[in-house]
C-alpha cells in the first residue's frame, strides 16, 4: 500500500503558474504509475497526466496539454504537476493517484484505474 499527500496549491491570477507535489510514503514508489486528476464543484472528476513508474512515459488529457508537465523523481518519493498559463476554469481540487504496474512504460488514463489516491489540494484561478 502507498500513501499520498499532495501539496503545493493555492490561489494564483489567470496566466499564473503553480506547482504542485504529491509525496508518497509506504510500498516502492519507483514501481506505481501515477497520475493526476482534479474535479471542479458541480463537475465530474477529469483526468489530467499520467506518468509510468519509470518517468519514461506521460500521457495528457487535451485540456492540459501543451500547459502542464508531470514529472517524478524517485528517489525522493515524490511526482510532480507543473501548472503554467493557468486558466478560470483551472479551479478545481486536485488530487495524486498511484497504481502498482508490472510494467515500466504503463500509464493509467483514468481515474477508474488507481488504485491509490491522495486527499487532494485546492488550486484557485482568479480572473
Amino acid at each position: 500500500q502507498v500513501q499520498l499527500v499532495e501539496s503545493g496549491g493555492g490561489l494564483v491570477q489567470a496566466g499564473g503558474s503553480l506547482r504542485l507535489s504529491c509525496a508518497a510514503s509506504g510500498r516502492t514508489f519507483s514501481r506505481y504509475a501515477m497520475g493526476w486528476l482534479r474535479q471542479a464543484p458541480g463537475k465530474e472528476r477529469e483526468f489530467l497526466a499520467a506518468i509510468s513508474w519509470s518517468g519514461g512515459n506521460t500521457y495528457y488529457a487535451d485540456s492540459v496539454k501543451g500547459r502542464f508537465t508531470i514529472s517524478r523523481d524517485n528517489a525522493k518519493n515524490t511526482m510532480y504537476l507543473q501548472m503554467n498559463s493557468l486558466k478560470p476554469e483551472d479551479t478545481a481540487v486536485y488530487y495524486c493517484a498511484a497504481q502498482y504496474s508490472h510494467s515500466n512504460y504503463l500509464v493509467f488514463r483514468s481515474g477508474d484505474d488507481y488504485d491509490y489516491w491522495g486527499q487532494g489540494t485546492q488550486v484557485t484561478v482568479s480572473s
